[in-house]
């Protein structure tokens, strides 16, 4: 497929520029301190002793340093909410870009594993040396205690060589609960694995505490490689004399210090900076809301609509949930499907019960019954589990306003962040920039249309009675034949007559778009499975609508 060059660098060019100064400035680390210690003169009678393994070590460990200080950024949601929603202070671009936030932090998390593997392995050549080359003429610089000391006994009985193991097991248990399989087929383990990290900052700081490599700190009276005045050659095993130093006579024996743990200087305004920000979403949260009213709708979907004090947010964005009688400790996101309005305080969102938790967090909400439930929703009271909100934050969503022209792609479940778009519309759709909205929702079952019926119903309604029919393009897809039914309610006919059987036609779309919207950004916004996802995202790309940028935007949670 042709790329379009303008269609490229709005979609990509923000991303890969950011990618670009990440991996320079981790070059650029890693180049700077092996040529330090391979180079320092502070440094020869080390690197003599360690060889290469001394600057691979090193350098690896200040990629280390900024990774690990860069990971938590990310997290910091409230902060980035905030950015987000500082208009005057960033352009749609750069709000764009703060969308691939949870992208940036795997990618961190993928370079600190990598360098971990090669910092581990660089050590571990070190310590054989350390053994293999122990310098009675140099015991300060010996981490050994003695020739040929077992490297495992130097491992085991010094800090850097516990904390090493510890920071070893813990970062493997992280990565591997983090891979796709385990997050799918049980949450609850990484997400508890993920709370290591707490425990891996601390080992952290303690790591360097041990001073393992040491410098040489009087190089001006002792020349790296200078003679004793009863000394003919060099002591060291392969050592020669550093150019210049040939004649150079010691002035006095060698002295070594340990290196100034440097790790606190990089991650300590980051990690202070989560802390806080973790501290402002435990006091925001700490009142907990009060549950109105629970839906029970078709395919196993339940809404929550839920009352809080000086609880506000906008279309687009998504919470947090947190049940103490599921799990003190898990967190949940989920997207707002209706905000708090001048009008009406409460606030909902829709959730699909796949999983241990919406399991058990539905069984709490509802009591068990055995009648069979038809197309039109059951609404049930009674006293309900407490539950704790941490938010709103901000997701690719709420941009949904600030095109002309917006085209949103929901697949399932994945209807519930534009469901508050819709209902901020139903509201009043002269405030906003936005003046067309197509939307494509497509779904395996009919009843999934029901969730957001009555809404798609008075929207229509509504934008019809104000003369703006075409405000609103609406196409509905269900992909499963199967025991097919219509939508034959009288009510629901501005739906049925939009109900099409199959997948949607996404290039006869994007051309339908481009020939009514000329010279204008097009905002893609897609939640749903993930070939549509990339299908969309590859079609935004593509050179064949000239005349219109098409700009993808994808809701991801962090």
């Amino acid at each position: 497929m042709v790329l379009s060059f303008k269609s490229w660098v709005a979609n990509e060019g923000g991303k890969h520029f950011v990618l670009i100064l990440w991996l320079g400035a981790n070059t650029w680390l890693f180049l700077r301190t092996f040529l330090t210690y391979s180079t320092g003169q502070q440094y020869y009678y080390l690197y003599k002793m360690l060889g290469l393994g001394l600057c691979i070590s090193r350098a690896s460990a200040s990629v280390l340093n900024l990774n690990c200080s860069l990971v938590l950024l990310p997290m910091c949601r409230s902060l980035l909410t905030c950015l987000r929603g500082t208009h005057t202070l960033s352009s749609r671009g750069t709000r764009r870009l703060l969308d691939k936030s949870k992208t940036f932090h795997v990618a961190c998390g993928i370079a600190i594993c990598i360098f971990s593997v090669v910092h581990v392995s660089a050590h571990l050549v070190n310590i054989v040396n350390f053994s293999a080359f122990y310098s009675e003429d140099l015991p300060a610089l010996n981490l050994a205690r003695y020739l040929g000391e077992d490297p495992r006994m130097i491992i085991l009985t010094t800090v850097p060589g516990i904390t090493g193991v510890l920071l070893v097991v813990i970062l493997f248990l992280m990565f591997t609960a983090s891979s796709y399989c385990i997050r799918l087929s049980n949450y609850e383990i990484f997400w508890y694995t993920h709370n290591l990290f707490i425990v891996f900052y601390i080992i952290l700081m303690v790591h360097m505490v041990g001073g393992a490599l040491k410098y040489q700190t009087n190089v001006d009276t002792h020349p790296p490689g200078c003679l004793r005045a009863n000394q003919s050659r060099p002591q060291l095993q392969g050592e020669e004399l550093v150019p210049g130093n040939k004649e150079k006579i010691c002035k006095e024996e060698a002295r070594f210090h340990p290196h100034y743990p440097q790790t606190w200087m990089w991650v300590s305004g980051p990690l202070c900076l989560y802390c806080a920000e973790r501290f402002y979403r435990y006091i925001r949260s700490s009142d907990p809301v009060t549950i109105v009213t629970v839906i029970r709708h078709p395919s196993e979907v339940i809404e929550v609509r839920m009352l809080k004090r000086d609880f506000k947010a906008h279309p687009g964005q998504y919470i947090v949930l947190n049940c103490p009688g599921v799990s003190s400790f898990e967190n949940h996101p989920f997207t707002l499907t209706t905000c708090p309005t001048e009008e009406k305080e409460t606030f909902g969102v829709h959730m699909r019960v796949v999983g241990d938790w919406t399991e058990r967090f539905t069984e709490l909400l509802l009591p068990q019954t055995g009648v069979e439930l038809g197309i039109l929703p059951m609404v049930q009271q009674r006293r309900y589990p407490k539950l704790y909100v941490d938010g709103p934050f901000g997701s690719s969503s709420e941009e949904v306003f600030n095109y002309e022209v917006s085209l949103c792609v929901a697949g399932g479940i994945g209807v519930t962040p534009f469901a508050c778009v819709l209902h901020a519309l139903l509201n009043g759709w002269k405030q906003f920039r936005l003046r067309r909205l197509y939307f494509v929702w497509v779904c395996r079952e009919l009843q999934s249309f029901y969730w957001f019926s009555e809404l798609l119903c008075a929207l229509h309604h509504k934008l019809w009675q104000e003369n703006r029919p075409d405000y609103l393009n609406l196409k509905l897809f269900v992909s499963q034949t199967e025991d097919l039914q219509s939508m034959s309610e009288e009510k629901y006919r501005p739906l049925s007559s939009r109900l099409s059987i199959g997948r949607p036609q996404w290039k006869l779309l994007f051309n339908e778009i481009r020939n009514a919207n000329k010279h204008k950004h097009v905002g893609v916004f897609c939640c749903g499975p993930k070939g549509i996802s990339r299908t969309l995202h590859r079609l935004c790309n593509s050179g064949r609508y000239t005349g219109v940028t098409f700009e993808f935007n994808k809701e991801s949670f962090s």
